[in-house]
């Protein structure tokens, strides 16, 4: 079974909302999400706040690790329940592939009993 890593960049009020849009969208609970809150970054431009120090607003890190054959749609839910494309600074989804994971084979069984390929 291929799967990959999706990793969205969200502000923190968004992270429910992103993670309900992927499970909808076929990121089953069987592999799961992981969440980084308080993740700070920086975007294209300073934003300044008093006496000139740079605002880094909290955001989330979420990881789902998603069947290959489904990450397309989970990704464009999870960027669409963020409002990725709203301006910029509502964060970035990016999609890497997973060359080897261990620890999934009970996960497989259960993926495979609950979405049989077609």
């Amino acid at each position: 079974m291929d799967f990959k890593l999706l990793m969205v960049f969200v502000d923190q009020d968004k992270t429910d909302k992103v993670l309900d849009a992927a499970r909808a969208a076929g990121a089953t609970g069987a592999t799961g999400a992981t969440i980084i809150n308080n993740a700070q970054g920086r975007g294209l431009k300073p934003h300044l706040t008093f006496f000139g120090l740079e605002f880094m607003a909290a955001r989330t890190v979420i990881l789902i690790h998603v069947e290959a054959r489904r990450s397309s749609d989970v990704l464009e839910a999870a960027s669409e329940a963020g409002e990725l494309d709203e301006s910029l600074n509502t964060g970035i989804a990016l999609e890497l592939d997973v060359s080897r994971a261990l620890g999934l084979s009970e996960h497989i069984k259960v993926l495979s009993k609950e979405h049989p390929l077609s």
